[in-house]
């Protein structure tokens, strides 16, 4: 916008002072063209008294010497030959006299002679300017002409010099548009910046960021606007963790029931399960309602780091889903998991997400179906972890559909939030998730875990497709049940 305004004043300022400066030049050439044509015209008037007078040349040529233009040598007097008379000398001799010619002349003969003929001034063109011939009346009835040289710097005396003075003006006027131009164009241009920014901060979860209102109007409004959305925003949030905690906090009753039922179940492993599942969702319960009343506590956009061990996360799951897949007569493997593989998110995230990933597969696939868990990592210094979850069922017929879903349309049961989570999970870290055939057959899931921010991304997809390659050649070779 700033360069735009600069740009549109400039051509403005351009045009208004091409038209007003191109049309002044050509006066000022003109006015200096009359000035020298009518200094010759004064020269020329100067010997006019002395032709009227007399013919004889000596005093006509110190007629010519004393003007400035005769004694620079550009005046010349053109007498015609003379019938019989006196002249006002008192000369009566009888007979016709000779033309006469008195200086230098550089007029063509025919245009003399037009001159003559004619009886009025004109100018002609000649080698280093231009010739005035000015015709006067004589005694005995004949015409004279003078002729007065004027040089092409007589012409265009003073010209150049006042064409730069016009150019620099003129130059002055556009530069001085410019500068007005950017300074107009920086008052409108910062709170506009400011205002983007500003979007960019609250969309990266700077919620505690706004705008002044400063600027233009427009611009003033758009910030008032903007500063009430983000207290929209923040009260929404802030609405919707309190309701997170009264929901969560309402489960407490039943989950009270459940515990005290499953007391009573007496002993096996049947009861044991029992009571350890009642037992985690309190402690998942618990740890949504202290998660939503630290994100009420913690200042609008303030980091929260966390970090969590991936291999810990996922023996503790596939630990607790194995009883299940035992009483189905599922084969599951378990591979990658033998050190700790540090990653970006937070144990309770990562472990909901890996608890997504293998309920959908004892959800939608038959049992008896063999699934596989991998955790991948690079070692020190790689970019990104990949958990990839397969399954030897059926598969997904359209998997970008099922990862747009997040209705509930992907089955009976099914709420359509299992991927929905490990999608945020995943791009919580900058990295995504993908859905394809695995290599038992059924559906892969990879889940992309960036170690950095946007490695995942800024890699690109030939990195990662290498990677899952070599996920892939792990899982042929045979893993620990």
């Amino acid at each position: 916008m700033r360069w735009a305004l600069v740009k549109v004043c400039l051509a403005v300022t351009v045009m208004v002072v091409v038209a007003f400066a191109v049309p002044l030049a050509l006066v000022v050439e003109e006015t200096a063209r009359d000035r020298a044509f009518a200094g010759a015209e004064r020269q020329a008037s100067a010997v006019g008294p002395v032709l009227a007078l007399t013919r004889d040349r000596r005093a006509l040529q110190r007629a010519v010497a004393i003007t400035q233009a005769g004694a620079e040598g550009r005046i010349a007097v053109h007498v015609p030959a003379g019938s019989a008379g006196s002249d006002a000398a008192g000369d009566t001799s009888g007979g016709g006299r000779e033309a006469l010619r008195v200086g230098r002349s550089r007029a063509p003969r025919d245009r003399l002679a037009a001159a003559r003929r004619l009886g009025r001034a004109s100018t002609v063109e000649v080698e280093g300017g231009y010739a005035l011939l000015r015709p006067i009346a004589v005694a005995g009835g004949e015409v004279a002409v003078v002729e007065v040289f004027v040089p092409d710097d007589e012409v265009t005396r003073g010209v150049a010099t006042s064409w730069m003075m016009l150019a620099g003006v003129g130059i002055a006027l556009v530069l001085g548009s410019v500068v007005v131009a950017d300074r107009l164009g920086t008052r409108m241009v910062r709170p506009a910046e400011r205002l983007a920014g500003a979007a960019h901060d609250l969309g990266e979860g700077a919620l505690d960021v706004r705008v002044p209102e400063e600027g233009p109007t427009e611009l003033r409004s758009a910030a008032a606007a903007f500063n009430s959305m983000a207290d929209q925003v923040v009260q929404l949030l802030a609405n919707e963790r309190e309701l997170a905690a009264d929901l969560s906090h309402r489960l407490r009753t039943p989950l009270t029931v459940l515990r005290l039922n499953a007391a009573s179940l007496g002993e096996g492993d049947t009861a044991d399960q029992t009571r350890a599942a009642v037992a985690q969702l309190e402690a998942e319960v618990d740890r949504i309602i202290g998660a939503a009343r630290e994100q009420r506590a913690q200042s609008p956009g303030t980091p929260h780091p966390v970090a969590s061990d991936a291999a810990e996360v996922i023996r503790e799951r596939m630990a607790f889903w194995s009883a299940l897949a035992e009483d189905e007569g599922r084969e599951a493997r378990v591979a990658g998991t033998e050190r700790p593989v540090r990653v970006p998110v937070a144990r309770a995230e990562l472990a909901a997400a890996v608890d997504a990933l293998l309920g959908n597969v004892f959800r939608h696939t038959a049992e008896g179906t063999a699934f596989s868990v991998d955790l991948h990592s690079g070692g020190p210094g790689s970019d990104a972890v990949i958990v990839l979850v397969s399954d030897a069922g059926p598969g997904i017929p359209d998997p970008e559909a099922a990862l747009r879903r997040g209705h509930g349309d992907g089955g009976p049961g099914s709420t359509g939030l299992g991927l929905d989570i490990v999608r945020r999970v995943a791009e919580s870290t900058g990295g995504d998730v993908r859905l394809g055939r695995s290599v038992l057959g059924g559906t892969e899931v990879r889940m992309w875990l960036a170690l950095r921010d946007g490695a995942g991304r800024r890699d690109g997809a030939g990195r990662r497709s290498r990677a899952s390659r070599r996920v892939r050649r792990r899982l042929r070779r045979p893993a620990r049940r």
